[in-house]
């Protein structure tokens, strides 16, 4: 099934449909996809890093899940299935197409899918609309980055922090210094390496200042393999994680302005995953994000005490919320859940057919 999921796009699988063999099924999706060229001419990815994702789903025997939902970033360059990351958007699929393969059964006008994400061991809760008994992608929720609107799709994260490091802060420093820039290495569903655009020397609003910018690019590559080894996740050279995150003051009346890389484009809205790491970022004053002068009057509570806040974040194709239930004061925040709003739709059902000789 393919689908529109968030800001992303690809064909959502069964598990049971693919190779068991991983190598063999990294084979096949390359070839699904028409990987590896920048182009993907003879595949169904779409020549960007938000159109060239794969969803791989499956019954789960976790207690208190439905599903388990894998994730793979293939890129457009290389033969490579990268699936040590997640993708949030693609989830905003999993719940709708749980549903229409009859893994989940509808009850009544709205369905909880619960969610085990295999690539992170996060959990995550999917409400999908399901007016008498059917999934429906009409609606009139609006999401920046897609054009015209949908039905909703709430997703609420939980076991998010410490995704793939095992820490929020898995170099025990909550700034350091890489390259002569102060980054802050944060692993809150998705591995970020965190920088101020300011001491990149750009304004961090344009794209193209910085993937044009080919020493720059350079710069920051070097910055995120260094950031890769000192969080315990080796040679990142051929992974997406971590993912870079370049913070700029707001401009329209949100938190902070962030440009999220991927690593190797600049993301044309933001990652799901990683707006959830930009916004614990931002709500512990002592990391690079300390720039931000206030935080929402919703985190307004004395040290301690539980707090539920939202976190409005600009990106280059206008905001993402992140609302945020968390515990405790500073470095010492505990984040409980996340929660995002966003939309999917169902582009086509049907078949891909793959080459005899992979």
């Amino acid at each position: 099934m393919f689908m529109r999921a968030g800001t992303s796009r690809g064909p959502f699988f069964l598990l049971e449909d693919l190779p068991a063999d991983p190598e063999v099924r990294d084979r096949v999706l390359l070839a699904a996809m028409g990987s590896p060229d920048p182009r993907q001419i003879d595949g169904l990815g779409g020549a960007t890093t938000v159109t060239s994702k794969v969803a791989m789903v499956s019954p789960s025997e976790r207690p208190g899940i439905d599903v388990d939902y894998r994730f793979a970033q293939v890129w457009l360059d290389k033969a490579i299935v990268d699936t040590a990351p997640s993708c949030g958007n693609m989830l905003a699929g999993v719940g709708p197409f749980a549903i229409e393969r009859g893994l989940v059964a509808a009850e009544g006008d709205e369905t909880r899918v619960r969610i085990f994400d295999v690539n992170t061991g996060s959990r995550i809760e999917a409400v999908v609309q399901t007016p008498g008994g059917v999934v429906t992608y009409a609606g009139d929720q609006r999401i920046d980055g897609v054009p015209g609107t949908g039905a909703p799709v709430v997703l609420s994260f939980s076991d998010v922090v410490g995704s793939k490091c095992g820490a929020m802060f898995p170099t025990g420093a909550v700034q350091e210094e890489i390259d002569g820039v102060v980054v802050s290495c944060v692993d809150v569903a998705m591995p970020m390496v965190i920088m101020r655009a300011g001491n990149l020397g750009i304004s961090g609003y344009d794209p193209d200042e910085i993937t044009g910018n080919a020493l720059l690019m350079q710069r920051i590559e070097k910055i995120r393999l260094e950031a890769g080894r000192r969080m315990g996740l080796g040679n990142v050279a051929e992974s997406v994680v971590p993912k870079v995150g370049i913070l700029a003051p707001p401009r329209c009346g949100g938190v902070v302005y962030s440009c999220y890389l991927t690593p190797h484009h600049v993301h044309a809205s933001h990652a799901v995953t990683g707006a959830i790491c930009v916004a614990c970022c931002v709500s512990i004053q002592e990391t690079v994000a300390s720039f931000v002068p206030r935080l929402p009057a919703e985190w307004a509570t004395e040290p301690g005490a539980d707090c539920v806040g939202t976190v409005r974040i600009e990106h280059p194709s206008g905001t993402i919320e992140v609302g945020l239930k968390a515990e405790g004061d500073g470095s010492e925040l505990m984040i409980q859940r996340a929660g995002l709003i966003l939309t999917a739709r169902k582009v086509m059902d049907g078949r891909v057919f793959i080459p005899d000789q992979l």
